[in-house]
């Protein structure tokens, strides 16, 4: 699952001096079309000051809400080690200075933040809050920050922050903040804020946003950072919009249509009541199936029966619905199977979904079993694969959640000519991973993502599958699905899929 949220709120606060006379600390810019982040040291004169130093503060706020929907629904498991949450911003050089080799830090915010309406990032004439002085405006009252510029920062728990640094999130201490390195000064800013959004989600710590400076040594220093500049949520340009970034791996590899001998495979069972996932039923008093071995999975062929427990399918920490999952090895060494599994390398099983006292079927169907391919050459044609989307449609509406089935080949392989009229069936390949491109310019708004898993595609046994957030892509833009394939260690892309959209 990857999914990109938007910023509801966005703005930076300042303390510039304006004609060398008084500094805009009353300034508010939330309606600007960049988030500038800047700071100056001793190039302007203030009365009463000498070496001054003029800087920005970025305040950015996410609709956390949604995590905390999809983690209570048991869709993501926020503490599950493929979750991983970034922020983003786009860089949008216009030719302008841009400063080297700094740092930037992130910190969750303490107090709430109003963005404001102001849009003169010139004189800074336009006064309001959010500033460098107050927070926000509460029934007609300015909050202030703790320190002007929001600068007091401390750990969870202690009273009158701005920002937090540190906190227990019960397993001891730990740093809540996020730090990039810039080295050229026009690269994105992307950080790492996985521990703090777990922190929000399960309720420790207050959701109120994130503040981005430069980092201490840097704020501090006596040298200057003019300007570095990100869109803001006000940018014409949608895609460039400050966003964060939710991945989590929620495929489920089911082996039915590709099961091998003598490897732990799963095979998955999904119950559906009225188009719903649901769980089964499984006596007169309404009793579900739930939890761990709640039913078992029997497989005869001939003299051969074996049982293997069934479980309630697990994402992360949390038991799915309807889903339920059993996950063994079949050895071909069986004395009951040698024969047959060696001479025609495969086996033809029964396999019997029941409650454990084998009194009640769920379901009843067939599994083949086959030996795994073997082979005196490299016979995994990796140019030659034909990828289609059987069911995506012209046009998505943002908010939907859509579930892309995925048919996939090889051209090279054998083709069977049969009277009767039946379906053919997909190749199953099981690290198969999707992205979004951008049709017009070519960007990619949603890559490969192969080391948590985010956008690798399910299996079951008709093929292949997966889940897309429509609200992840601005609207208006013509897009379209790759895929990537891994075999052997070699990734092969897929860019003729026939799958272009739009959202509307």
């Amino acid at each position: 699952m990857y999914r990109i949220l938007s910023a509801s709120k966005d703005t930076y606060i300042t303390n510039k001096i304006i004609n060398n006379s008084t500094r805009a600390t009353d300034s508010n810019v939330g309606s600007a079309g960049t988030l500038d982040l800047f700071k100056l040291y001793d190039e302007n004169i203030v009365s009463g000051e000498t070496q001054s130093i003029e800087l920005t503060r970025l305040l950015l706020k996410f609709p956390i809400t949604e995590i905390s929907q999809m983690d209570s629904e048991g869709d993501i498991d926020i503490t599950d080690s493929s979750f991983k949450c970034h922020v983003k911003l786009h860089d949008v050089y216009g030719g302008q200075t841009t400063p080297r080799n700094f740092k930037a830090i992130l910190f969750p915010l303490a107090k709430d933040f109003d963005e404001g309406p102001g849009m003169d990032v010139v004189k800074f004439s336009d006064v309001g809050a959010t500033n460098f002085i107050t927070a926000s405006i509460t029934n007609g009252v300015a909050v202030p920050w703790g320190l002007p510029g929001a600068m007091n920062s401390g750990s969870l728990g202690s009273a009158g922050l701005d920002v937090y640094v540190s906190g227990s999130l019960g397993a001891g201490i730990v740093a809540l903040t996020s730090e990039q390195h810039f080295e050229t000064g026009k690269e994105d800013l992307l950080m790492d804020v996985t521990t703090i959004i777990s922190g929000t989600v399960s309720g420790q710590i207050p959701d109120k946003g994130f503040l981005i400076g430069f980092s201490g040594s840097f704020e501090k220093n006596s040298k200057s950072y003019f300007v570095k500049r990100f869109a803001s949520r006000d940018s014409q340009v949608a895609a460039l919009r400050p966003k964060l970034t939710v991945a989590y791996n929620d495929s489920t590899i089911d082996k039915h249509s590709s099961f091998i001998f003598n490897v732990s495979s799963s095979l998955y069972l999904r119950n559906y009541q009225y188009g719903n996932l649901a769980n089964i039923v499984s006596d007169t008093a309404g009793t579900t199936l739930t939890g761990e071995d709640c039913m078992i999975v029997k497989l005869e062929s001939g003299s051969f029966k074996r049982t293997y427990n069934v479980s309630q399918a697990l994402n992360g920490r949390h038991r799915m619905t309807g889903v339920y999952s059993a996950s063994f090895a079949v050895s071909s060494f069986e004395p009951l199977l040698y024969t047959q599994a060696n001479l025609t390398g495969s086996i033809t099983f029964n396999e019997t979904w029941s409650n454990s006292a084998e009194t009640v079927t769920f379901l009843s169907s067939s599994l083949t079993i086959k030996r795994a391919k073997r082979s005196l050459t490299n016979s995994q044609n990796q140019n030659n694969l034909l990828v289609t989307l059987l069911n995506v449609n012209d046009e998505y509406r943002v908010g939907e959640i859509v579930n892309i089935r995925v048919f996939a080949e090889s051209r090279d392989r054998t083709v069977s000519f049969v009277r009767t009229p039946y379906e053919k069936k997909s190749e199953i390949f099981h690290e198969m991973y999707y992205r979004v491109r951008d049709v017009v310019d070519g960007k990619i708004i949603v890559d490969f993502d192969k080391v948590n898993n985010s956008t690798r595609l399910s299996t079951d046994q008709d093929g292949m599958f997966f889940t897309f957030y429509a609200d992840s892509l601005p609207k208006g833009r013509l897009y379209a699905f790759d895929f990537l394939i891994r075999r052997n260690g070699r990734d092969t892309v897929i860019k003729d899929a026939a799958s272009n959209f739009r959202i509307v």
